[in-house]
């Protein structure tokens, strides 16, 4: 994206996160906005710092990802300012110097250590100041996190401006650059070490800089949801892949999972249609659809799969209603995603707090608000073959609803999993990961 159009969406965005805050701060009786970027921490009994995660309020406002000891200071009706805390510092990467279609909105004042913030920080009594403490500044700007103020924030990053979703896009060009290297790493043998490595490289991204642990499964590990154990030696015989693995860019995410045979074979085929469902889904994302209706029809889509690949001797509905659906989609349809993988306020019930709750028996659902145009979902069903779930159904006398000889014939591949980024518009909704693929493909 052209400079010029990026800084045209940029001030558009920045509009709309002042205006947020100007209601926020109105709402909680605060006349001034003061976000620290996040500090250092280290580990106990060690001098090694654990990753830095920047404050996602930080970065809302601005694309500095990697500034710990800012500040941001905010005024209704006044320019912000940005504190940018660049040490002199031999031993590392010192922060390069605020540049780009951004730096004209603010004003920008330089400090050398961090308790030079002291000189530059005004907080009034009234202020929100919203993070956690600067270590470096002890007692003085601890932050207060006024209750009110979060959440109107929060509900309200559940919608998107238009440089949003053009940040998220970016991430995603990253993130199907590395799962197109994955895959051809995996049709070339290579184990799960090497495809994660094959996928860093082509996103251009080390683990650090992915917005979280990638999961790159083979075989039965693809039945343990968050694997992450990356074995080194390929597994023999060598049968699928599930990879979940995401990228960033400038501060946002992108959330994508791929499943894939080795075969030409049944599973394969049942790869072919948990995909078909799954575009379906995407297709239910629009305005004032219940989220949590497309992750219970979900269950009764995946559930006919099953059916049809002779896994389950019972109907669908008969499979959603006793509960045997849930051991082989345990988890939720999916969540919002943004400035966070699993973005936040997903069971507000307005900006003024509430919760919407879950379904009864869907306790991993990490959604339930109801759609509406600039929200941004994943959709990410799966069939799992996993022991301890299939046990419980056998202890919970429903074990002559699933045929176990079909059920031993589909778990050496251990699961399927597809994912994608999905927009909400007031028209047809955007799948943001299949658009992107196409681009690059």
């Amino acid at each position: 994206m052209s400079e010029p159009s990026l800084a045209g969406l940029y001030a558009d965005h920045l509009d709309t996160v002042k205006r947020h805050a100007d209601a926020a701060l109105q709402r909680g009786g605060h006349d001034q906005l003061v976000v620290p970027s996040g500090t250092l921490h280290y580990q106990v009994f060690d001098d090694r710092d654990y990753p830095y995660a920047v404050n996602p309020q930080f970065k809302h406002w601005l694309p500095v990802t990697r500034a710990p000891g800012s500040w941001l200071v905010y005024t209704p009706g006044q320019k912000p300012k940005l504190i940018f805390l660049q040490p002199r510092d031999y031993w590392h990467v010192v922060p390069q110097a605020p540049s780009g279609y951004w730096v004209d909105h603010f004003d920008i004042i330089t400090i050398r250590t961090p308790d030079e913030a002291k000189q530059h920080l005004s907080a009034t009594a009234r202020a929100a100041i919203l993070g956690e403490a600067q270590s470096a500044l002890g007692n003085t700007f601890v932050p207060n996190n006024p209750a009110d103020v979060v959440q109107y924030l929060e509900y309200h990053r559940g919608y998107k401006t238009a440089y949003e979703i053009a940040m998220m896009c970016e991430a995603t060009r990253r993130g199907v650059r590395g799962h197109r290297a994955a895959e051809r790493a995996f049709r070339a043998g290579a184990s799960e070490f090497g495809i994660h490595l094959s996928y860093c490289q082509a996103a251009g991204q080390d683990a650090l800089e992915l917005p979280y642990q990638n999961i790159v499964a083979l075989n039965e590990h693809g039945a343990v949801l968050h694997y992450t154990g990356l074995d080194r030696v390929p597994p023999k015989p060598y049968r699928s892949l599930l990879i979940d693995a995401g990228a960033s860019h400038a501060g946002y995410a992108c959330d994508i999972t791929r499943t894939y045979s080795a075969q030409h074979d049944d599973f394969a085929a049942m790869i072919e249609r948990v995909d078909a469902a799954q575009q379906a889904m995407c297709a239910q994302v629009r305005p004032g659809v219940d989220y949590r209706q497309i992750h219970l029809d979900a269950h009764l889509a995946l559930s006919g799969v099953l059916k049809d690949f002779g896994v389950i001797t019972v109907s669908p509905e008969e499979a959603v209603a006793s509960g045997v659906s849930n051991a082989f989609f345990p988890h939720g349809i999916g969540h919002g995603i943004g400035l966070q993988v699993h973005d936040v306020a997903g069971f507000a019930e307005s900006d003024r707090g509430g919760t919407l709750p879950k379904p009864d028996g869907h306790p991993y659902l990490r959604l339930t608000r109801p759609l509406a145009a600039g929200m941004v979902v994943t959709i990410e069903p799966g069939l799992y073959f996993i022991d301890m779930l299939l046990d419980e159904l056998k202890a919970k006398g429903l074990e002559r609803s699933v045929d176990w000889n079909a059920v031993e014939r589909f778990k050496p591949y251990g699961g399927i999993r597809i994912e994608d980024d999905v927009a909400c518009t007031n028209d047809a909704p955007i799948n943001l990961t299949r658009e992107v693929w196409k681009e690059i493909a």
